[in-house]
């Protein structure tokens, strides 16, 4: 749920101040070819849109048994069916090498129990984590010191060997590719992207015509400065966010990253920077000129040395632009206050934190990486991992939330 509506900012210095930055970013990628800060204004829309249509994976999936409501989970639907669509557009016009996942079955089932688990006890998956922090949620901020912490225990501790084992137990299409719905049924991926499109159109149609009272419409003022303070239905959101794949899709893979949106790693990196100096950096693709002998040909580059931990700059620059855009989005529309939480509460935040980085760490990504990207580029191993983490969060919520509750 929003917090309580506060005093509203000047709105035009917030939009000079977004409009100064997006700008900057890209024309600074675009001098130096270093596209890895084409990330900023990407995770800045991101974080956005997240906060206008309040669209968190935790809540989506939990609001189903709590308030028998489907409006988020109907916008994270529109969301990956768009992004779909200009997937294939994309690979239609030969500009990315579509990378579905490979199928680790066991990472996806493990990391799917804990991560749906653990959501529910930390009141949001990463992205919704992020972006509720910035809006005052204690919940969330107390759950985003444990995140990295979770993350970190599979990637560089104790639980890494075991990690290590289940992602043996990988399944492959008989050309060795990964396992994906589009391949599976022998069809091009445009045309698995139209079906889901006509598929969802009819639904949408279907159930207008059933329920017309239930229009899909956004309440309020339709001018600019409503569309800006206001709160967006979550298919607004979803439909901004699947066009906003498009784009992101062509940034990472600029800055030598063939993966749409991913919150997971980044997260856990830009921890890094704070405790750790033993790091490899990773900025991306540069123009820098091959290094040539005395004779002037080109020689091939050294191999690269292992510095340490592995820093990806695209994926934390999307992170920081993510929480500054819905920083800027909950301030002009009077969101932001420090609310206080039961220190119990907390507590169980701070495990359901823990529970979603080691989660996310197992199976490779959250509800960003997994069920947002990954939905959208046809894994049928996403598939799998959405549906554990979908049952889990069901189960955590009648337990926890409905349960705890009706027992006070």
């Amino acid at each position: 749920m929003n917090a309580p509506i506060t005093k509203r900012p000047n709105l035009k210095a917030y939009a000079a101040f977004t409009l100064v930055l997006l700008i900057a970013s890209v024309v600074a990628a675009a001098a130096t070819r270093l596209w890895v800060l084409t990330a900023i204004p990407i995770g800045f829309l991101f974080g956005f849109f997240l906060q206008k249509g309040d669209l968190c994976g935790s809540s989506a999936f939990s609001e189903v048994l709590l308030f028998k409501s489907g409006r988020k989970v109907f916008g994270l639907w529109i969301l990956v069916v768009v992004a779909m669509a200009g997937f294939a557009a994309l690979d239609l016009l030969h500009v990315v090498t579509l990378a579905p996942k490979p199928f680790l079955y066991l990472n996806y089932i493990v990391g799917g129990l804990f991560f749906g688990t653990g959501m529910v006890l930390a009141g949001g998956c990463i992205s919704g984590c992020l972006y509720k922090s910035t809006m005052g949620n204690l919940n969330s901020i107390v759950a985003l010191l444990t995140i990295p912490m979770g993350v970190m225990v599979v990637e560089h501790g104790p639980l890494n060997s075991f990690f290590t084992t289940m992602s043996k137990a990988k399944l492959s299409m008989a050309d060795s590719k990964a396992i994906a719905l589009d391949r599976v049924l022998g069809i091009p991926f445009w045309v698995a992207a139209a079906i889901a499109v006509a598929a969802t159109l009819i639904g949408i149609f279907y159930f207008k015509k059933r329920k017309p009272q239930a229009t899909i419409r956004e309440s309020g003022s339709l001018t600019f400065e409503g569309a800006l303070t206001r709160s967006w239905s979550p298919w607004v959101a979803g439909l901004a966010i699947g066009l906003l794949m498009i784009p992101a899709y062509l940034s990472s893979v600029a800055s030598g990253r063939n993966y749409p949106l991913g919150i997971t790693h980044g997260v856990m990196q830009a921890e890094l920077l704070l405790i750790d100096r033993n790091l490899d950096h990773a900025y991306g693709q540069t123009v820098a000129p091959a290094p040539q002998s005395s004779s002037g040909q080109a020689t091939p580059p050294a191999p690269p040395v292992n510095k340490g931990k592995k820093v990806v700059w695209w994926l934390v620059a999307l992170v920081v632009g993510l929480v500054a855009g819905s920083f800027v989005s909950a301030k002009i529309s009077g969101q932001t206050k420090l609310l206080p939480k039961p220190p119990d509460e907390m507590l169980f935040a701070m495990l359901g934190g823990l529970l979603v980085g080691i989660g996310a760490a197992f199976a490779g990504g959250c509800i960003v990486g997994n069920i947002m990207s990954g939905w959208a580029l046809l894994s049928v191993g996403m598939f799998l991992f959405g549906i554990v983490t979908i049952l889990s969060n069901w189960a955590m919520t009648k337990i926890y939330l409905i349960g705890i509750n009706n027992n006070k």
